[in-house]
C-alpha cells in the first residue's frame, strides 16, 4: 500500500514557540522513525505528510493513497483528534483508527464513561465541575481523584489530583480549569491495581493482544502515573504483564468497552480496581503511542509477545479489510516473515 503519514511532529511546535506541556501528546522524530521503518519492513511505501493541515493541502489538490495513517492529537479543541478523521471522510479517503465520532467521545472523558456506563461497564461514579464553585454540588463520596477533562498522557495528573474534602476539590479543579482551559472531572478514587489493555482489530474480529499492571516507583517524586512520570516512563514506572483472574477481567471490560465506544482498529483502555478488586473503566484511548519502547500499546505488545511489527501489521490489516483494500498472497507471506 502507498500510506500517507500523518503526525504532530513535537519539535515543530516547539520550535514556533509552544510549551512542553501544551505538546506532551505530540511525537518525537524517533517515533515517526520507528513507525516509518514498520511500514517498510511490511513492504508499504510511505510519504510523510506532517500535520493535518499538510493533509488538507494534498487532499485539495487531488492527491489520495490507498490508506492514510495518522497519529496526529490535533492543538485545540475537545473533538481536536477528530479533526484528521473527519478531513479523511469529507475528502473520500480511506483511513486507520476510529471515526471522529468515536475520535471525539473517547476524548471527553464523561462522555466515554456515560457510553460505558449505560453498556453495564463499571465505572466510577463522577462529576464534571466547569467552574471552581461546581465543587460545591458535587454529591460523591471522599477521596475524589481530579483531572481535566479532554486531556491525554497523563496531564493534570499528580498526587494534588487526590482530594479528601470539598475545601481542596474546589482549589484543585480551580487550578486544572485555570491551567488547561476546559472543564475538570472529579470521580470516586480507586486504590486498587492499574492496567491498561491493548486491543488490535475492529467489531467482532477486535482481540485483546495483553494487559499490564502499572506500578510507580518508590523513588518516583509523585506516586500518580502522571505526565512527569509517562515522559521518565524507563526509570519510574514498573510494567509488567498481567494474567490472573482480576487482570483477565480487566480484559473482559477492555473488549466490551472498546465495541460499546465503536473504536477500529487498535486501541489503548485503562483500568483501575476498587477496593475490593473490580477494575473499573478510566478512559480510552483510540491514538495510543506507538513508540517501541516508550509507549504502553507496543509495551504490552512487547510483554505478552505479539510484537511491534505485528502491532503495526495488525492496525493496518484491520483498516485494510474495512475498505476491501485485497492484501496480495505476497504481501501476506511477506507479513509472515516479518512478524
Amino acid at each position: 500500500m502507498r500510506i500517507g503519514f500523518v503526525y504532530d511532529l513535537r519539535d515543530e511546535y516547539l520550535a514556533a514557540g509552544y510549551s512542553e506541556l501544551e505538546v506532551a501528546e505530540f511525537d518525537s522524530v524517533s517515533t515517526i522513525e520507528e513507525i516509518e521503518a514498520a511500514f517498510r519492513r511490511l513492504g508499504h511505501d510511505v510519504v510523510r505528510v506532517g500535520r493535518g493541515q499538510a493533509l488538507a493541502a494534498r487532499l485539495v489538490s487531488g492527491e489520495r493513497f490507498d490508506l492514510v495513517f495518522s497519529i496526529a492529537e490535533g492543538m485545540k479543541g475537545r473533538s481536536r483528534e477528530a479533526q484528521v478523521p473527519a478531513l479523511c471522510e469529507l475528502f473520500g479517503q480511506p483511513y486507520a483508527f476510529s471515526d471522529p465520532l468515536t475520535m471525539a467521545a473517547t476524548l471527553d472523558k464523561a462522555v466515554a464513561k456515560r457510553i460505558v456506563r449505560d453498556h453495564g461497564i463499571a465505572t466510577a461514579p463522577f462529576a464534571v465541575l466547569t467552574k471552581p464553585e461546581d465543587a460545591e454540588a458535587v454529591d460523591l463520596p471522599f477521596p475524589l481523584f481530579v483531572k481535566p477533562i479532554a486531556e491525554g498522557t497523563g496531564k493534570g495528573c499528580s498526587n494534588a489530583s487526590r482530594v479528601a474534602n470539598a475545601k481542596e476539590l474546589r482549589a484543585e479543579a480551580e487550578r486544572l480549569i485555570a491551567k488547561f482551559a476546559q472543564p475538570a472531572i472529579a470521580e470516586t478514587y480507586l486504590p486498587g491495581r492499574e492496567f491498561t489493555v491493548g486491543i488490535v482489530g475492529t467489531g467482532d474480529e477486535a482481540q485483546v493482544i495483553g494487559v499490564a499492571e502499572i506500578a510507580v516507583r518508590a523513588e518516583a517524586s509523585d506516586p500518580v502515573y502522571s505526565y512527569e512520570n509517562k515522559e521518565t516512563c524507563e526509570s519510574t514506572v514498573i510494567y509488567a504483564l498481567a494474567t490472573d483472574a482480576e487482570s483477565t477481567a480487566a480484559a473482559a471490560a477492555a473488549l466490551a468497552s472498546y465495541r460499546a465506544l465503536d473504536c477500529r482498529d487498535a486501541a489503548r483502555l485503562d483500568f483501575r480496581s476498587d477496593a475490593a478488586g473490580v477494575p473499573h473503566f478510566l478512559e480510552a484511548n483510540p491514538i495510543a503511542g506507538l513508540h517501541p519502547t516508550h509507549s504502553d500499546l507496543p509495551i504490552i505488545a512487547d510483554l505478552s509477545g505479539f510484537g511491534y511489527d505485528r502491532l503495526i501489521a495488525g492496525i493496518l490489516s484491520s483498516a485494510a479489510a474495512r475498505y476491501g483494500i485485497t492484501m496480495t498472497a505476497a504481501y501476506a507471506a511477506r507479513i509472515r516473515e516479518v512478524v
